[in-house]
């Protein structure tokens, strides 16, 4: 019997000197007169061309070097919605410096904590992001970087493709954010979802409905179009998705992206989406639930082509219009990707049977390993396997379908967030002695993080909202709270996550 193991194509290597940046910004010269980058709303738009793109990287990353940080050093990212999101992003990178992009979601603790692990040499800010307490990083404003960008350039750091490039935070299983290090081959890994997800080319004009600060929109929605030379279109703060129609219309979008709940929110209300220029739509985050895939299609005459990914590896797994997903299934490998489904022991299953999704340690989409710990990282691996944490089986062709998590994370809004961070806050609060968080389904294809908790009362919903949102991201509050006698357990001794869901 066929084992669940999927190979189809080597990856090709990148270059033996490399550079991240200076690998997206590849067309710029070329194309130095195209719009990079359009900032959309119904009233306005303002561009951003290829060549002013480029300068304005170089002069941020030559501005960061003459501000006093060296190559290898770590620069934390504590911007908002704004366009010096990337500019600092790849800016940092052509330099050799290591940026670490966070979400201005996060709360002064939350910030607090990773800036004590990861000790940045400089903080880059916005005004009304919150920063870590008790840092000593040096601090540069946001407004420093819209100096830097007439800042005479300097060549990009070129190097081997195995190094550090930037760092990412995602919630891990051990209870607390991790950061993950990426190397600058990542982005040539990139290129493998081109077409085996997007079908993406120069011609495109590519919508992404999230924010600059998601790295969903960082990846998908601006590196990948700028290395390939297409244009980006972003929406400017403020745009609501019933807004999100008009701006693909306004703009001839080819492409949407974006997460499953903005397509639904976009569909509400609307029987008919009139968007003559779109080609297709991609989704990631979370499973797109194929009511809502059917309902687009029906409005737009578009399909929805969905990719399963993961901070330490992005996307690898998805649906292209060139070979859709099989009913029911996230799609097929990507060409280049070496995928499994393993058992305990971290043996290839036979086809179609259940068992966790595993990426091989060669493919250069994935992560160098979490920050500072080693240990952790290893513990992912099964041999020459990463293991994803992902349930799936895989068919006789190669078609890959996502069962669910092995652990229990939840997803919310289409962030992974650990049960364990979010109940270490709730259980600091002194009328809480035990928590339990899950994600809960509270009608058909919504989900929202429940908390169940033990203590001497039931104390107020809004009091608990209210302490978690001064602790927690905002897309990590629970949204509904219920007070329980005593938490359930198993056999073993642990919380009974699956009797949690169940009674909600």
């Amino acid at each position: 019997m066929t084992s669940s193991v999927y190979f189809e194509t080597a990856p090709v290597p990148p270059p033996p000197s490399f550079n991240l940046a200076a690998h997206v910004l590849a067309q710029a010269d070329r194309l130095a007169d195209k719009t990079a980058l359009a900032i959309v709303s119904p009233s306005r738009a303002s561009r951003w061309r290829y060549g002013a793109l480029a300068q304005a990287v170089e002069g941020i990353g030559a501005g960061l070097l003459a501000a006093g940080l060296t190559p290898g050093d770590r620069l934390l990212m504590r911007l908002g919605n704004e366009v010096e999101f990337p500019l600092a992003f790849l800016g940092a990178i052509w330099v050799g410096i290591i940026p670490v992009p966070t979400s201005a979601a996060l709360t002064s603790p939350e910030i607090t904590a990773i800036a004590a692990e990861l000790r940045p040499a400089a903080i880059v800010a916005a005004p009304d992001v919150a920063l870590p307490d008790g840092s000593d990083a040096r601090l540069l404003p946001a407004l420093a970087l819209r100096e830097m960008e007439t800042t005479p350039p300097c060549p990009p750091a070129m190097g081997s493709p195995d190094r550090p490039a930037y760092i990412v935070y995602t919630s891990g299983t051990s209870g607390r954010p991790r950061g993950v290090v990426h190397a600058h081959r990542a982005i040539w890994a990139r290129q493998m979802m081109w077409e085996d997800w997007y079908a993406l080319q120069q011609s495109d004009r590519l919508l992404h409905a999230g924010a600059f600060n998601w790295t969903y929109t960082l990846g998908t929605g601006l590196l990948d179009p700028w290395a390939i030379g297409a244009t980006a279109l972003i929406p400017a703060a403020g745009v609501t998705p019933d807004q999100v129609p008009l701006l693909l219309k306004r703009h001839d979008a080819t492409i949407f992206a974006a997460a499953p709940g903005v397509y639904r929110q976009m569909l509400r209300g609307v029987d008919r989406l009139d968007l003559p220029r779109l080609r297709h739509g991609v989704s990631a985050g979370e499973k797109m639930p194929d009511a809502l895939r059917n309902a687009w299609q029906a409005a737009t005459g578009t399909e929805v082509h969905e990719a399963l990914g993961m901070s330490e590896c992005s996307t690898y797994l998805s649906g292209s219009p060139a070979r859709p997903a099989p009913a029911g299934s996230s799609g097929y490998p990507q060409r280049g990707r070496r995928l499994a489904v393993l058992d305990a022991a971290g043996q290839p299953v036979p086809r179609g049977t259940p068992g966790t999704l595993a990426i091989h340690r060669s493919d250069p989409g994935l992560m160098l390993g979490y920050f500072d710990a080693d240990l952790e990282t290893e513990g992912r691996y099964r041999g020459d396997w990463f293991l994803t944490g992902d349930t799936a089986s895989m068919a006789g062709d190669g078609a890959v379908t996502y069962l669910g998590r092995a652990d229990d994370m939840m997803n919310a809004g289409g962030y992974r967030v650990s049960p364990l961070e979010v109940e270490a806050v709730l259980c600091s609060h002194p009328g809480i002695t035990e928590a339990a968080c899950v994600e809960i389904e509270v009608k058909a294809d919504t989900t929202v993080i429940g908390a169940f908790y033990t203590g001497p009362k039931a104390l107020p919903s809004e009091a608990l909202a209210a302490f978690a949102a001064d602790r927690l991201a905002r897309y990590k509050c629970p949204r509904l709270f219920t007070h329980l006698p005593a938490l359930p357990r198993s056999g073993n001794g642990k919380i009974d996550r699956k009797s949690l869901r169940l009674r909600s």
